[in-house]
């Protein structure tokens, strides 16, 4: 007998080194699994090599599964604006290039609608949002030994640190 609801939801971010990111999100509540892997380029099946080189137009991205009676897609929003620097146009920390790009790639118009919101929120907070809302498209699943990659090797994100911002 499975605890898991036969309803779930899917969210996608980009917010950096998917490695990080990806840490936070599948220790948060309500989340079923979570992957990283590759959004919004122009090259179908990419490699972790491929992207790397910035030329494919990918942004290291996370797939977020959850369970809607548990956590909801505005929890999830605000822990994605709360572990990365929304405000950094060129990357995530060190990480610089397109592929580390911080955006929410949205599913429909009611996840498009919350994250215009929190961008809302936070510009009148007096942040200069540099994240980008983009529909969201095919997700590649990236290389088995990128997955849950901080939890494997024991170490912790240097580039996504928690920060109360909501």
């Amino acid at each position: 007998m499975s605890s898991i609801s036969n309803q779930t939801a899917t969210a996608y971010f980009a917010s950096g080194c998917f490695w990080g990111t990806q840490y936070h999100f599948s220790k948060a509540q309500g989340v079923i699994s979570t992957a990283v892997g590759y959004m919004g380029g122009h090259v179908d099946s990419p490699s972790y090599q491929e992207v790397k080189t910035g030329t494919t137009g990918h942004l290291e991205t996370i797939e977020v599964v959850y369970d809607p009676s548990k956590t909801n897609y505005e929890a999830l929003v605000r822990l994605f604006f709360e572990t990365h620097n929304f405000t950094q146009t060129d990357g995530q920390g060190p990480d610089i290039g397109s592929q580390y790009l911080s955006a929410i790639f949205y599913r429909d118009e009611e996840q498009l609608k919350i994250a215009q919101e929190y961008i809302g929120i936070l510009t009148s907070k007096g942040f200069v949002v540099a994240t980008t809302l983009r529909q969201a498209e095919t997700f590649w699943v990236g290389e088995d030994y990128h997955q849950h990659y901080y939890d494997k090797n024991g170490s912790s994100p240097y580039c996504h640190i928690y920060r109360k911002i909501f």
